[in-house]
């Protein structure tokens, strides 16, 4: 049994070197209220998330009183929308994304995932209506977030929903573009994505988990920083070793959040997700822990590998640590969401072809990263179809969040704030691949998805 006293050295931690329970998300099952009526469904969607995550926030909030363990985000995710969206009699779901919202402002939680269709073998009825559906969305909301998963290493890659996507994120920008086109930041194209996800914008409550859940995503960059700080001239067997050591223990604190939270809102403790996840905030960098590591800059020669090194020992410690590690675990690195990749795409040195190099090694994807507004439609697609390949192949989950910046070019900024940060915008290759996009059809899986 987890206590307090198993989180004693993490605690004097949080203070100076941004120690954080990044999430406590709450997954709701929505599949009671599928109705015939899009009115009656947004209701009934209202009605079951206010009342099932009711205690969520206070809750939350006293675990982070009593244990001085910062909480940054309470969330809620729900059932995928594209499911509820293949009974009504209505082809545009904004009225479900709203109630969404709504619920979200009078629970007081940050953000809440699960608009969300998964097309990795083709479309429903209602996977076409929630697609079609998400410039209006998200527009139309603020802390509701989309996802769409069109591959998977058994179904193979859906060519028709990327090319449908590229033009959708061209739309979400242009009706956001007020805004440095935010509603292209909650909006995230997955291959493989788990169903237990704890982050977003990619969150939603699979339909083979409980009714409702606890699902805990811990942080942590800095204090895995701070420890490789004190051992300057370790060897890499060593390095690894020491950030194993530090997972455990961030994820030992994760654990006991997830154990609190579940037992006060007597829902069942679901998986504690070990990713180190940055923030813009100066020491809060994955980045920087691969500087550390001795890269001279990120992005540089060395990166990959020392990401994969990171990535890796970030996994062996944080399993130790909990029986039920899940969601993605593993280093993120969203351009516009860590200082030092801002400061590295900043300089020149980390480029759009480096980062999707360093998705094979480490958790998602291509993230949160600004290309200029006149980029089109096919090169967004096939940027997209490039991500979504490594991980079908690899066997992992892969995703692309990406923000076509309405009016910008590159080496221009935008900001959005918050945890999103703000995004130099990178330089995109421009040169057509119209041809490949409007080919359409389905990739075929990869020959290693044969393994009954």
């Amino acid at each position: 049994m987890i206590n307090a006293y198993d989180v004693i050295e993490t605690i004097k931690m949080i203070d100076e070197e941004h120690l954080d329970i990044r999430t406590v998300t709450m997954g709701i099952s929505l599949l009671d209220c599928i109705r015939g009526d899009i009115k009656q469904t947004a209701e009934l969607v209202y009605d079951k998330i206010t009342r099932t995550a009711e205690r969520l926030v206070p809750t939350a909030n006293g675990i982070e009183a009593e244990f001085g363990i910062p909480i940054v985000n309470k969330r809620v995710s729900v059932t995928p929308i594209s499911i509820l969206g293949g009974a009504v009699e209505c082809e545009d779901l904004t009225p479900i994304a709203i109630a969404m919202q709504k619920a979200a402002d009078t629970l007081g939680i940050d953000f809440i995932g699960g608009f969300s269709a998964l097309v990795e073998k083709g479309f429903t009825k209602g996977d076409l209506r929630l697609i079609n559906s998400i410039p209006s969305a998200l527009t139309a909301t603020e802390r509701v977030c989309s996802s769409v998963n069109v591959g998977s290493t058994k179904g193979g890659i859906n060519m028709d929903a990327i090319k449908m996507l590229g033009e959708i994120i061209l739309d979400t920008a242009n009706r956001t573009a007020d805004r440095d086109s935010i509603g292209c930041a909650k909006l995230v194209v997955f291959a493989n994505a788990v169903q237990d996800n704890p982050f977003m914008a990619g969150a939603f409550h699979g339909i083979s988990e409980p009714e409702t859940v606890i699902n805990v995503g811990v942080s942590g960059p800095g204090v895995v920083k701070a420890a490789l700080e004190k051992h300057p001239d370790a060897d890499l067997t060593a390095v690894s070793e020491i950030i194993k050591k530090t997972a455990f223990k961030i994820t030992r604190m994760g654990q006991l959040v997830n154990n609190l939270a579940s037992e006060r809102l007597g829902v069942p403790s679901g998986i504690v997700d070990l990713s180190l996840a940055p923030t813009p905030a100066v020491g809060d960098s994955v980045a920087r822990i691969l500087e550390e590591m001795g890269v001279g800059t990120c992005g540089g020669c060395g990166t990959t590998a020392c990401l994969a090194l990171l990535n890796d020992a970030v996994k062996k410690g944080g399993v130790m640590a909990s029986s039920h590690v899940g969601g993605l675990s593993g280093a993120f690195i969203p351009v516009s969401e860590d200082e030092g990749m801002i400061a590295a795409a900043e300089s020149g040195i980390l480029t759009l072809e480096k980062l999707e190099a360093m998705t094979a090694v480490c958790s998602v994807g291509i993230d949160m990263v600004a290309v200029p507004g006149d980029t089109t439609a096919d090169v967004i697609s096939a940027f997209i179809a490039d991500e979504i390949a490594i991980g079908v192949v690899n066997t992992k989950t892969t995703a692309v969040r990406i923000i076509p910046a309405i009016g910008k070019k590159a080496g221009d900024t935008v900001c959005f704030g918050g945890l999103l940060g703000k995004a130099p915008i990178m330089p995109i290759k421009t040169a057509s691949p119209a041809r490949f996009i409007a080919r359409g059809g389905l990739i075929p899986a990869p020959l290693h998805s044969l393994k009954n």
